[in-house]
């Protein structure tokens, strides 16, 4: 069962208004959407967007109560700017973004996401996308395979990760879920920490695979000036690229001198309870940041 993070902060942190116009720019399987559609009431309206297009059915059905009012887009949130347009909607009322993978797409192994059983090296979160994660795996040279398990992964052993990957690809192409997280494995010396060795690699792949910071260097900005009087903008993430990334958008949007006018909500992100933590383990990376968009 798929847990939404930090649910009443997230939802309290919008502030959503009766009747008005909301975005849940990944929508998952509904979790936040649904918080979100019991505040607004009958008049309200919101769009959901999602690049799975899997999550969207199993959505569908958790929100069918509310089918009429919510309008669902198969699509990166970095097309945020172009939906609206289509909507022919200038602003909304609030807009919230959930970074992380959706306990779906963790279980489902065929989707390549999880080393906790075996699956094939794929990583996307749209079928759309052309290249998986073994693509890019049995591709790169090892310096360009370091330097992306480094950026995105700030894996310390990156050099040694991506020399142990290039050595075995040598003798055959690397496949499976479980095929590299033994690779790592076994090229990381020393003590295993709480951490499962493989963490970081897989999470540099799968954002490389989705091009997720630049969606999110695109898409922060393009909400925030999408947002009406009062507005806000809520954003959930898991590591420690996209919460600067976030963090810095925001700051740059408090300092501007010209309309709209940006206030932080949260000078420290918010995280999840002890007790949240201790009922849904994969909350406890996750750090939220709001704000609100003012005229005048």
């Amino acid at each position: 069962m798929h847990l939404p993070v930090m649910l009443e902060e997230a939802i309290q942190l919008l502030n959503c208004r009766a009747g008005g116009t909301y975005i849940d720019c990944t929508l998952g399987e509904g979790g936040h959407s649904q918080d979100i559609m019991k505040k607004i009431g009958n008049e309200g309206t919101l769009i959901a967007i999602d690049q799975d297009a899997d999550v969207i059915i199993r959505a569908k059905e958790k929100l069918a109560t509310y089918s009429g009012r919510i309008k669902y887009f198969n699509s990166n949130f970095v097309e945020l700017r172009r939906i609206l347009d289509e909507l022919k909607l200038s602003k909304v009322d609030g807009i919230i973004f959930d970074l992380g993978l959706s306990s779906f797409q963790l279980s489902d192994f065929s989707r390549g996401f999880s080393f906790m059983n075996d699956g094939p090296l794929d990583m996307r979160m749209s079928r759309q996308i052309d290249e998986t994660a073994m693509l890019w795996v049995n591709r790169l040279d090892e310096e360009s395979l370091s330097n992306v398990i480094f950026k995105y992964g700030e894996e310390r052993w990156s050099r040694r990760i991506a020399r142990a990957i290039v050595r075995e690809r040598e003798k055959a192409e690397i496949k499976t879920t479980f095929a590299l997280a033994g690779i790592v494995r076994r090229a990381i010396p020393g003590k295993r920490g709480r951490l499962h060795p493989a963490t970081r690699t897989f999470q540099a792949l799968r954002i490389l695979v989705n091009n997720e910071i630049e969606a999110i260097e695109k898409a922060i900005p393009a909400a925030i000036n999408s947002l009406n009087d009062g507005g806000r903008i809520c954003v959930i993430s898991f590591h420690s690229l996209e919460d600067r990334v976030i963090k810095n958008t925001f700051k740059d949007f408090s300092r501007r001198e010209e309309q709209p006018f940006f206030r932080i909500l949260t000078r420290k992100p918010a995280t999840p309870s002890i007790e949240e933590v201790r009922n849904n383990p994969r909350s406890r990376s996750a750090k939220m940041r709001a704000g609100e968009v003012f005229y005048g």
